[in-house]
């Protein structure tokens, strides 16, 4: 089976397309874990409504590639996502793959593990709070110490908001 970490967002209808991507993946894949939401700003195109980010953590005997198609893009599909040329524009949804096992490749256009777990906290921070002893497969930084690095302005955690029960992967001892 492969563990694999997916990125959520949403700004149209987040809330609601968030809890339906999650239950969704649910239904696919054996989900292990959803991180709190996150609210962020627009990266980019700002002139659109905020963001809400989360993550996820699942089990799948899928491949990366099959994984993303059948898994992936059907759920976005199925949530009304329009693919644009401008990546920054407003989604209903947007499911990615953060980080797949500890390996390093591409499936298609995308790095994996996402280059933007380094560059941005709404990507950091959600992975970091449901594994943040894991280490990156490039840099070898725990995600806890990375979204540590990355500067949190504009990053608000909304209590509000739950996805699904649990909230962090138990460890290895078992608590």
């Amino acid at each position: 089976m492969n563990r694999v970490f997916i990125s959520l967002g949403s700004n149209i209808d987040s809330e609601r397309n968030l809890r339906e991507a999650v239950r969704q993946l649910s239904l696919r894949c054996q989900l292990l874990a959803v991180s709190p939401v996150y609210e962020t700003a627009p990266v980019g195109k700002t002139d659109q409504p905020n963001f809400l980010n989360a993550a996820a953590l699942v089990e799948t005997g899928l491949a990366a590639t099959e994984l993303k198609t059948q898994v992936l893009q059907a759920i976005e599909s199925e949530l009304g996502r329009v693919h644009t040329a401008d990546k920054n524009a407003p989604r209903t949804i947007d499911l990615d793959i953060s980080m797949f096992n500890d390996e390093v490749f591409d499936v298609g256009p995308r790095h994996i593990p996402d280059p933007d777990i380094l560059r941005f906290a709404h990507v950091a921070v959600p992975l970091a709070d449901l594994a943040p002893d894991l280490c990156h497969p490039e840099t070898g930084q725990a995600l806890g110490q990375i979204a540590r690095n990355l500067a949190a302005m504009g990053l608000a955690r909304r209590a509000d908001i739950v996805l699904w029960p649990e909230s962090r992967v138990s460890n290895e001892k078992g608590d």
